[in-house]
């Protein structure tokens, strides 16, 4: 795929997973003389409007890095701020995503999370269950490392015989729900407030993502931006390791150059 799909075509054809590193909340805030709280506040706007924007640039599961498990090490305080704009959220949007037709899930380690977090995640994923429009999972307390190797200490004798099955042991315990879907390889993984590194976000799933880095700060961001982003994503020409157009009698399953 490398021509530009128009955004009136998008919708429910091309079933996208994109990952979203939201970086740039606190710089967002400092650079405008706020506390790094705001850029938070204003960073959960530009969520909604991603989340909205999605199903029309013909995406069907979204990721979104909210919190990650070495977050534990910022200020007690911005912590503790942040855990409770999470719950707020999850507790104000779950009537919007039942009415949109999607669905919402939380990955990532739950055991150190408050206990009134854990029941708010519990519920949103109960009741937004049926959703099969667009599927958002949010990660909290998520280390991509810390998955592989929880996933890779479990693993099953004789269970686990592909790559499709170890993506499934490694989902399996992110996610309450006992119909929690599969999850599909990253297709394009952005990342917002001008770093260019993973930092331990969805390694596995992203081994042949399209990697898109925004200067913008993620408050910023806005539907325009990750339509932009999907336009870029099908200018890119995608060979997953062959060659687009192999000679005649050329000898298979040699690497691109």
């Amino acid at each position: 795929m490398n021509s530009v799909i128009p955004s009136t075509l998008q919708c429910n054809v091309l079933q996208l997973h994109v990952a979203i590193i939201m970086d740039g909340n606190g710089r967002w805030a400092i650079r405008r003389g706020l506390r790094r709280s705001a850029g938070h506040r204003a960073g959960v706007q530009a969520v909604r409007r991603v989340v909205e924007a999605a199903p029309d640039c013909g995406v069907t599961m979204l990721t979104l890095f909210a919190f990650s498990s070495d977050n534990w090490m910022r200020p007690r305080d911005e912590v503790k701020a942040l855990m409770w704009m999470l719950r707020g959220y999850l507790r104000s949007e779950t009537q919007r995503f039942i009415d949109s037709g999607a669905r919402l899930l939380v990955i990532g380690r739950r055991d150190r999370l408050a206990a009134q977090l854990r029941a708010e995640i519990h519920r949103v994923e109960r009741a937004t269950a049926d959703g099969r429009r667009l599927t958002v999972r949010i990660a909290i307390d998520y280390s991509s490392r810390d998955s592989i190797l929880r996933a890779a200490t479990t693993l099953p004798t004789g269970r686990v015989s592909s790559r499709e099955d170890f993506a499934r042991l490694l989902a399996s315990p992110n996610a309450i729900t006992d119909t929690a879907p599969v999850v599909s390889q990253v297709d394009l993984l952005i990342r917002t407030g001008g770093e260019q590194r993973l930092s331990d976000f969805m390694l596995w799933e992203s081994a042949y993502a399209e990697l898109l880095f925004s200067d913008l700060m993620w408050p910023e961001f806005a539907a325009d931006d990750l339509r932009a982003a999907v336009e870029e994503f099908h200018r890119r020409e995608r060979r997953f390791g062959a060659l687009r157009n192999p000679k005649p009698g050329a000898a298979s399953g040699q690497g691109e150059t």
